[in-house]
């Protein structure tokens, strides 16, 4: 069984707005999916469904039996969202302390969370003293921080340079791979897609809805030898064409 499976989802906002319709998707566990597609096409509200954040308005969402709690899931939005006055540890910690984990795991499974981002020397700086990519390294930890099985991150290198948004694609792979996490990354990139992901999930224009699930066949690791093959060119040319078939356009940005 999938870890979860979407059947024919829509979503349907009180001010009238339809997000999703007919939304289908499997995902299995294990799996590095990216969802690519226009500005307000629902990436996102899919995103909050799968993590049981909001409810759908029709189809059905099912969870295989062992999966499900809210410790199953790390989720990393576009901003940081870190509290201001608040250490790294604190934020960090934060979502252990909302559950109760008593204070010595606390300590031990915090400091963990920050090795795995290579910030475990920062822990008791404040988000003011961060540089914008170490801002969303703290988000990346304070997800990780519970083990999840499910990692969801939406579109959270979008503001970043260049430079920091290619290391930080490379830490999360490399995340993915050691903690055999199953991730679902939004963005609207499509050489980034190409670059992270084993799936590619093609979203039309609102009401979203899948239009192509493209299959990346390429191994990793993956580093910049393969950014500068001619199987990612392809693969890059191979799903702009897709999204420029959805009716969106493709982006540039890495």
């Amino acid at each position: 069984m999938a870890l979860i499976h979407l059947e024919n989802v829509g979503k349907q906002f009180p001010n009238g707005t339809v997000a999703l319709e007919r939304f289908s998707l499997s995902l299995q566990a294990g799996e590095f999916v990216s969802f690519l597609g226009p500005s307000g096409c629902g990436k996102s509200t899919a995103l909050r469904l799968i993590s049981g954040l909001i409810a759908p308005s029709s189809g059905r969402i099912e969870r295989d039996s062992n999966f499900g709690s809210t410790q199953d899931i790390g989720f990393v939005f576009q901003e940081p969202t870190l509290m201001p006055w608040a250490s790294v540890f604190d934020n960090v910690s934060l979502p252990l302390r909302l559950a109760g984990v008593t204070t010595p795991e606390i300590a031990a499974r915090v400091n963990e969370a920050l090795r795995l981002v290579g910030l475990q020397d920062f822990a008791p700086m404040f988000p003011r003293e961060l540089s914008g990519g170490m801002k969303m390294r703290v988000s990346i930890a304070r997800a990780m921080v519970t083990r999840p099985k499910l990692l969801l991150m939406d579109e959270p290198f979008a503001a970043l340079d260049e430079m920091t948004r290619i290391k930080l694609n490379n830490d999360v792979l490399a995340l993915w791979q050691a903690h055999k996490l199953t991730v679902v990354f939004v963005t609207h990139s499509v050489y980034e897609s190409v670059y992270l992901s084993q799936r590619i999930v093609v979203m039309a224009a609102r009401p979203g809805r899948v239009v192509d699930d493209i299959g990346i066949d390429a191994g990793y690791p993956r580093d910049e030898l393969y950014r500068t093959s001619a199987q990612y060119g392809q693969l890059c040319r191979a799903v702009s064409a897709s999204l420029r078939g959805s009716g969106a356009t493709a982006t540039s940005a890495l």
